[in-house]
């Protein structure tokens, strides 16, 4: 059975008064909560983020940055949804930006947050696919590149389809990720922790957080958030949006930031304060599937390296939501083609956005094969790394957007704590990360000057690349088009509904 999927007209404008709008009021708190977590991708931090955190930063006193991190995006996260109750566009960041300072710098936002999301969507798809490979290489040879394919075109089925059938996906695997790690630390805790020497709050004490290089630490651990304010995005299809994304936002950050936590510190204790910077230097690959086998058992380590799988595709089905929304929205602004702007009549998605989002990944895909660049230590450190340097820039611009507009609207019945407390100490908070990042830059995507050096001129590249678009293409009022097309339809004799 075939479904309508055009919602243009045939000379590319919209149909009239349908066709434009995502479905409203389908998410629940639950549904973005599940989406947004799975974003971050918790196991793969776990798994991943946790030991190179340990091992390039403060050792058994990395878990704390994790704390001081859900510290700084909670601070983050006021400012943002008291103000999100003023926008009704789901842009997110860059509708912030817009509101506070005009369409050209929000236009500008909006191109950084694109080059945000889709840098840390290619980076996870790279890893995806090695990580495929390596665990059917025994069956069959196949290059990394066709599984990321493969896995993209899974997700552009599921990104083309209703927003709930990829929340429904992704609440399965996030709960079978998350329950891994849980169980983990729970035996870890029952056992006492390395050789039944008893637990201890090492990681949380002043010498081990100050030891090493602090401020590595604390980048890596900024990096394991990403993903978690992309809340606001689906504020247009959120049921009452007004309680529900600010619960979403909350509830994201403080089980995002106690999960990494308490699991980090668990960790610390299943190998003991002394032996835990060893290993986590030694064998990064493999520290969590180890714990795992020395405390369930050897059924434990195949399983935490599917889940792992599974982790990294909720990940980009997640981000790839998140893209198709901003690509959607933008599309309203004329920031990007007309076209972007379909939603499927069904499934009420942004299936044009899904299509093209799907066929970026392809293109990025065979370009960088074709290249012959490493799906780990060229793609997936390289683009991760430029993520976690354009994310806390566009937080940034956020924070100053939020003082500017509360400044701007004393009328509003906002308190000071909102309005100006909390997004300064962001700001601070913020600011502090993005030094240790900039000046980390270079280690943080592998120790290559050149690249790092590229990457970081991306940012104002693809800023001033917004700002010039929406220079030259004027903005327009859907609602006016609308208006129009059907007077012209009325005086042609013909009805538009």
């Amino acid at each position: 059975m075939s479904h309508p999927t055009s919602t243009l007209a045939p000379d590319g404008t919209d149909a009239p008064g349908i066709g434009t709008k995502l479905s409203g009021g389908s998410l629940t708190t639950t549904s973005i909560v599940f989406m947004v977590i799975a974003a971050a991708a918790p196991l793969t931090v776990i798994g991943g983020a946790l030991p190179i955190g340990m091992a390039a930063g403060n050792g058994p006193g990395f878990p704390t940055m994790y704390a001081v991190g859900a510290v700084i995006l909670v601070l983050f996260s006021v400012g943002l949804t008291t103000m999100s109750r003023y926008i009704d566009e789901p842009g997110a960041f860059y509708s912030y930006v817009e509101t506070a300072f005009g369409r050209r710098l929000g236009m500008g936002t909006a191109y950084l947050a694109l080059l945000t999301y889709t840098a840390i969507q290619f980076a996870v798809y790279g890893f995806l696919g090695q990580q495929l490979t390596l665990l059917l290489a025994p069956i069959v040879d196949i290059p990394w590149w066709v599984f990321s394919i493969a896995v993209a075109a899974v997700v552009g089925y599921l990104g083309y389809r209703s927003i709930e059938l990829s929340s429904r996906a992704l609440g399965i695997l996030l709960i079978a990720e998350i329950a891994i790690v849980v169980l983990i630390d729970v035996v870890v805790v029952g056992r006492g922790g390395a050789e039944g020497q008893g637990l201890n709050v090492d990681p949380f004490l002043p010498e081990n957080i100050f030891s090493g290089a602090m401020g590595v630490g604390l980048m890596m651990a900024m990096a394991g958030f990403i993903g978690f304010e992309s809340t606001t995005v689906f504020r247009s299809e959120a049921r009452n949006p007004d309680r529900t994304i600010p619960r979403a936002t909350y509830i994201s950050v403080a089980v995002i930031g106690i999960f990494y936590t308490v699991s980090g510190w668990a960790v610390v204790q299943a190998w003991g304060t002394d032996n835990v910077l060893a290993e986590a230097t030694a064998n990064p690959d493999e520290m969590i599937a180890t714990t795992a086998v020395n405390y369930l058992g050897s059924w434990a380590g195949p399983v935490v390296h599917v889940l792992l799988l599974t982790s990294l595709f909720a990940c980009v089905l997640s981000f790839h939501n998140v893209l198709t929304r901003y690509q959607h929205a933008i599309s309203h602004k004329r920031g990007l083609p007309r076209r972007l702007r379909a939603v499927h009549l069904t499934y009420r998605s942004p299936h044009m956005s899904s299509i093209v989002q799907t066929g970026t990944v392809f293109v990025l895909t065979v370009v960088c094969a074709l290249v012959g660049l490493d799906p780990v230590t060229e793609i997936f450190t390289w683009f991760s790394g430029l993520a976690t340097f354009t994310i806390i820039i566009l937080m940034l611009l956020v924070s100053v957007a939020v003082l500017s507009y509360f400044r701007s609207t004393p009328a509003l019945p906002v308190g000071v704590w909102k309005r100006t407390v909390a997004p300064v100490l962001a700001f601070l908070g913020l600011a502090t990360a993005l030094y240790f990042i900039a000046t980390n830059l270079t280690m943080l995507v592998g120790g290559n000057e050149v690249v790092a050096l590229l990457l970081a001129l991306s940012a104002p590249v693809a800023f001033v690349t917004g700002v010039v678009c929406s220079t030259f293409v004027p903005e327009f009022d859907d609602d006016v088009i609308i208006r129009a097309m059907e007077d012209r339809e009325k005086r042609m004799g013909r009805t538009t509904r």
